[in-house]
């Protein structure tokens, strides 16, 4: 009989433990320079320009057996914007665009995660300009397992895209820049 319940207790707890390991806490590797959140919006119609924020943190919630379970919250600095062109960057701060100054942080929360084979969805809050609206962004997972300083982390990619009016953006750049497109690249370390 003791050795029945040892058994049990013993198969109870690893189950316990397995269970435990599959859902986790990351938070994004910003020191190691392993998260990208960047932007390409077409220019004239000509060519593709492409930006990017420098200064952001975020989490997310893995568990691979349950993806509704999942989350992700994103902080950036949108006056961390850099194209690569100063004075472009200085009009993209102005009330023309993000008015930063007024608008200083833009933030992402998701309120649900599909998984449609190795896709995901996720669907979250973005806070932009002062205006909140939902978007979807196609995630997918391109890996995860243990790093070589005894840490485990999981990698993700997200493509989305926003309509600038939505978002108070209303400068006329023009009909072939009217939609930006996101390109997220991000390595949580589990905590």
């Amino acid at each position: 009989m003791l050795k029945k319940t040892l058994l049990t207790l013993s198969a109870a707890s690893l189950l316990g433990t397995s269970l435990l390991a599959s859902a986790a806490d990351y938070k994004f590797d910003k020191e190691g320079q392993h998260a990208f959140v960047q932007f390409r919006i077409q220019h004239l119609g000509y060519s593709w320009l492409y930006g990017t924020f420098k200064d952001f943190d975020g989490t997310f919630t893995f568990d691979e057996a349950n993806p509704a379970s999942d989350k992700v919250n994103v902080t950036l600095n949108t006056a961390s914007l850099d194209t690569n062109h100063a004075e472009r960057d200085k009009h993209i701060r102005s009330a023309d665009f993000l008015n930063t100054a007024k608008f200083p942080q833009a933030t992402f929360a998701s309120t649900a995660v599909k998984k449609e084979g190795n896709d995901y969805k996720i669907t979250g809050d973005l806070t932009l300009n002062g205006v909140t609206k939902p978007i979807t962004l196609a995630a997918r997972l391109l890996g995860e397992g243990k790093d070589p300083w005894g840490g485990y982390r999981a990698g993700f990619e997200a493509n989305g895209e926003i309509v600038l009016k939505e978002f108070n953006i209303t400068k006329d750049l023009g009909p072939a820049s009217q939609k930006a497109e996101l390109i997220i690249s991000v390595e949580g370390v589990r905590q």
